[in-house]
């Protein structure tokens, strides 16, 4: 039987009609998720962090007693704030660093790019390429970055920080005479050859050697280090360098460059220039070494960060009367940028600050 135009006329209207309330709805729900404000900051950050635990760590971590190492914490809470973080990253190089393709892409001091034959080399020779027996056996770890802030001075937290599995610190802050506000304890004193102490009996008895390598040229200035070999030219350093470091071969080692790239670039957000050194893309050692300890330390505390420019006349360093008023903007470092990202750290409990120069009162 043959319909009627007209009939024909309503089911193509009706069609239309259908078609179009589909496409609108979808159109209005579309409209809608796009209109919707994200969760994330544009580095991946969560933008609302209250310090609060996830409901599954609450669960992992609700009933361990009072003062118990929390395995895995400070990357869970990580991973919480920055879905995209990894925990899985060495925190030196071994033999088998070119597996890490994400710094065989990159000069230094983002990557190893051109410098592997020294590195080879300088592996072979030291032969050792973690914590230690005891630490590398440890299944859960604590671990304190000690920054040389002023704000250290007359806390009286040495005890506190030589309590920690591992005590990190940063070029030639000293221990010997601040011990009541520092600690005694040095498990590892990353620098680089302008940062290195210079001066032979201010180093430790027991600590290991790192060097975070900045340039190419930091890596043949390490070689002369390891073997104890005279360094004949200090060309190319920005001033004075250490001229010896009284450590065995198997007492240096070298950070893993990925953790100066992941924080400049993916952390912080600094400029990327074509993966190469350049204005205000360079974070400072002390970030780094925070960045490192969220990939290998279970538990991560800061001690002796943060610059307060509203107090001028506070010293700049525990350890010398240099005064806040001396910094002065630099040319590789972003500290306004690089103090978001620590903030972040501090509010969502991925690290604890000690010392509450991050953020003061604002955390």
């Amino acid at each position: 039987m043959r319909m009627k135009p007209s009939r024909h006329l309503l089911l193509g209207l009706c069609s239309m009609l259908a078609l179009g309330f589909l496409y609108y709805s979808s159109g209005r729900i579309s409209l809608q998720g796009w209109g919707r404000k994200s969760l994330y900051d544009k580095q991946g950050f969560l933008l609302k962090l209250d310090g609060g635990l996830p409901l599954e760590l609450i669960y992992k971590y609700g009933n361990l007693s009072e003062g118990a190492c929390k395995p895995g914490f400070a990357a869970a809470k990580m991973t919480a704030i920055y879905p995209k973080f990894t925990k899985v990253v060495p925190m030196f190089l071994d033999p088998n660093y070119k597996r890490f393709s994400k710094i065989g892409d990159y000069l230094p001091p983002f990557g190893i790019k051109s410098q592997e034959k020294i590195i080879d080399i300088l592996l072979s020779a030291t032969k050792s390429y973690g914590l230690g027996e005891e630490l590398d056996s440890m299944s859960c770890k604590t671990c304190i970055i000690v920054g040389n802030g002023g704000i250290l001075a007359n806390k009286s937290l040495g005890q506190r920080i030589d309590q920690f599995d591992v005590v990190v610190r940063l070029n030639e802050a000293p221990v010997k005479g601040f011990e009541k506000d520092v600690g005694s304890k040095t498990t590892m004193r990353i620098t680089y050859p302008e940062g290195a102490i210079q001066k032979i009996e201010r180093y430790e008895a027991q600590s290991l050697f790192v060097l975070s390598a900045f340039k190419a040229l930091d890596f043949n200035w390490l070689r002369h280090m390891v073997f104890n070999q005279r360094l004949q030219s200090t060309d190319g350093f920005w001033k004075s360098v250490a001229r010896r470091v009284p450590r065995e071969p198997s007492d240096m080692r070298i950070l893993n460059p990925y953790f100066i790239q992941e924080a400049s670039f993916k952390l912080i957000g600094l400029p990327y220039n074509n993966g190469q050194m350049g204005r205000g893309n360079i974070p400072t050692l002390g970030t780094v070494a925070i960045t490192m300890a969220l990939h290998n330390c279970d538990e991560v505390a800061v001690a002796g960060f943060g610059y307060n420019m509203s107090t001028p006349h506070a010293p700049l360093h525990y350890y010398e009367k240099i005064r806040m008023s001396a910094i002065k903007e630099s040319w590789t470092h972003n500290i306004s940028k690089e103090k978001e990202f620590l903030v972040k750290l501090v509010k969502a409990g991925v690290i604890q600050d000690w010392t509450n120069g991050i953020c003061g009162a604002g955390c």
